[in-house]
């Protein structure tokens, strides 16, 4: 038993020292999920090109936090593999829109008078998608904090 809980500090260790250099490079360029209302095709596609990038560290820095939890709990693991599947969905969801917008980017204009409904509808499914994006990470890292406090501290401290 004595072995099973030093392998598991281990696994921990090692997918924490990882998921520390992820956050460090992930917080060096925050990507910032307000959508602003640029009519520039250039804009949206760097800003595309930023939400790839973002998307791809933020996959990874959850797949570290996958491994910690599913050092412990294979259950929970589970249930975050799920999480980081919808997230991956999301983003992909997100990418299509930003990829209309670059194509038109007049869609992305509220003040513009003479905009259809399409253009409208766009506009609010990326104001509500990009929402739920943040939402979503920020409720995967909540459920990672809790996760830490409930069972990862314990067991590091023992």
């Amino acid at each position: 038993m004595e072995n099973s809980s030093e392998k598991t500090k281990e696994i921990v260790k090692e997918h924490s020292k990882k998921l520390t250099e992820l956050g460090k490079e992930l917080s060096k360029n925050p990507f910032s999920y307000k959508v602003e209302e640029k009519s520039s095709k250039e804009y949206w596609e760097k800003r595309i090109k930023d939400f790839e990038d973002h998307s791809k560290k933020s996959l990874q820095y959850y797949q570290q936090v996958h491994g910690i939890i599913n050092a412990i709990n294979k259950e929970d693991a589970e249930m975050f593999l799920l999480r980081l599947g919808k997230f991956r969905q999301m983003s992909v969801k997100l990418i299509e829109f930003m990829e209309k917008i670059k194509e038109n980017p007049s869609i992305i204009n509220s003040k513009d008078k003479q905009q259809s409904t399409w253009s409208k509808d766009i506009r609010q499914q990326i104001i509500d998608h990009s929402n739920d994006c943040l939402n979503h990470e920020k409720q995967a890292n909540e459920y990672f904090r809790d996760f830490y406090e409930k069972n990862i501290k314990k067991i590091m401290q023992n």
